[in-house]
Order: C-alpha cells, then sequence, then structure tokens
C-alpha cells in the first residue's frame, strides 16, 4: 500500500476523533498513576491529543508504519514522542500502563495472537483500550469489492480479500479476552454521520477503507472506478429530508484491563 494521505484522512477529523473520544471516556484510570502511554497507529496525531490532554503527566508515545502521518502528528504535538514501527511487530521497551489503539488494528492481521501479546505487554494493571470500524457489511465497503471483481478492474486491484483483516464477533473478542483480563468491557456502536454529497462520502473512504483498491489502478482507471463507484453510492445512500446523505458507521469497542 502507498503512503497515507494525512490532509485526506484529516479532512473528517471530528467525525473521526469522535469514537476515539468515547472510547477513551471507558478508560477508567487515574491520571496520576499513568506513567505511560502508547498510542498504536496514531495516524495525524489527532487521538495522540486526546492521550496527551487526559494524562498530562506521562510519557505519551504515538507509534504509526506512515513517516507521512508522523510528520503532521510531530508538527501538531511537538512534545510528545513519535516512532515509525509497524503494529505487528511492534515491542514496548518498557511495558506501558495504557495501550489504546484507535481505528488502526483492523489493518494488522492475526488478532488471535495480537491481542493477548498486546495485553500480556502491558504494565500489572495496565489497560488496553481498542475501537475498530466494523463495517465491512456497509453499502460504502460491499459496493468497492463488487466493483473490484469486474472488468476492466478486477485484473489491476487482485486479490482484494487481503487488503483488510477479518474481523472477530463481538462474542469472539470477549471470549478471546476473557480468561486473560481482570476486566472487560465490549460494545458495538453504529454512528450516523450526515454527509453533504455522494462524492463527500467517496472522499471519506478514500481515506481509508478505498485506498488500497485505487492505488492499485492506473489514472485512467482510477477515474472510471471512482466514478463508477460514486454512482452506486448515490442509489445506496438516498438524500434525507435535509439533502444530505445519512452515513452508517459501526465501530467496535474493547477495552481489557490486565491483572
Amino acid at each position: 500500500m502507498l503512503d497515507w494521505n494525512p490532509a485526506l484522512y484529516s479532512r473528517f477529523e471530528d467525525e473521526r476523533t469522535r469514537p476515539a473520544r468515547d472510547l477513551l471516556a471507558r478508560v477508567a484510570m487515574d491520571p496520576a498513576g499513568v506513567a505511560s502511554v502508547v498510542d498504536l497507529g496514531c495516524g495525524p496525531g489527532n487521538s495522540t491529543e486526546l492521550l496527551v490532554e487526559r494524562f498530562p503527566q506521562a510519557f505519551v508515545t504515538g507509534t504509526d508504519n506512515s513517516e507521512s502521518m508522523l510528520v503532521k502528528a510531530r508538527e501538531r504535538l511537538p512534545s510528545a514522542t513519535f516512532l515509525l514501527s509497524d503494529i505487528g511487530s511492534w515491542q514496548p521497551e518498557v511495558p506501558p500502563d495504557l495501550i489504546y489503539a484507535n481505528a488502526s488494528l483492523q489493518w494488522v492481521p492475526g488478532h488471535e495472537t495480537l491481542f493477548p501479546r498486546l495485553l500480556d505487554a502491558l504494565a500489572p494493571g495496565g489497560t488496553l483500550a481498542i475501537q475498530m470500524p466494523d463495517n465491512r457489511d456497509e453499502p460504502t465497503h460491499r459496493l468497492m469489492r463488487e466493483l473490484a471483481a469486474k472488468a476492466p478492474w478486477a485484473k489491476a486491484i487482485g486479490d482484494f480479500s487481503r487488503f483488510r483483516t477479518e474481523l472477530l464477533s463481538l462474542d469472539g473478542y470477549y471470549d478471546l479476552l476473557a480468561p486473560l483480563a481482570a476486566n472487560l468491557d465490549v460494545w458495538r456502536t453504529a454512528y450516523q454521520h450526515p454527509m453533504e454529497s455522494p462524492a463527500a462520502i467517496v472522499d471519506w473512504v478514500r481515506g481509508t477503507g478505498l485506498k488500497p483498491f485505487v492505488d492499485r489502478l492506473s489514472p485512467e482507471l482510477q477515474e472510471s472506478y471512482l466514478a463508477a463507484y460514486e454512482r452506486r453510492i448515490d442509489q445506496a445512500y438516498p438524500e434525507r429530508a435535509d439533502e444530505k446523505r445519512l452515513l452508517a458507521f459501526p465501530r467496535m469497542f474493547i477495552v481489557a484491563r490486565k491483572g
């Protein structure tokens, strides 16, 4: 995958940051007792900023595999530390009190081993807080896969099943972590985002889920794919009473405390 586009990602920063706030609100930790916090997959630093505000005395580190995202994060929060790393192989030098992963682990395979490893990496009594989009079956994502299987785009896009990790069910994550955690909280929320137009919905997903599809296309094929995709988005998300389109965005939340 080509590098992420921070400007496109940040266009909907308020909407993307809302679940990050909701996740952090369920982290029951006294800021005075938190010395080290890691933001796994920090992006341009919008989620890291929440952590710095909540835990002002802690050493806060953001990690990401995108150098362009880290550049923006460092500009935004010069007091925090930002490191280039891959979540799949990441290991902390010192066990942190909080590992926070907002909309990042859905890109990382092997959750059956990854999640227990992250919980184990915490300091005693530490917290693992995770939020992941759970929208693979929404029209936005179903339509991008349907088009990717059609000519003239299928050959260039290839096997799109590997673009994003298949999530477990909420029950599956509970069963995975419950035997290992001292306390476990899981929930699912479907946010409803009013969008100005079908093009705005396309711009939203171009910053994330649609990116690996269009990255593999030539400029000409990108243009035709995006035009066909927007037409289908227009049909899937009809105008509401205020002439906007209502984008449903389900997300999954997990907060686990280590014993």
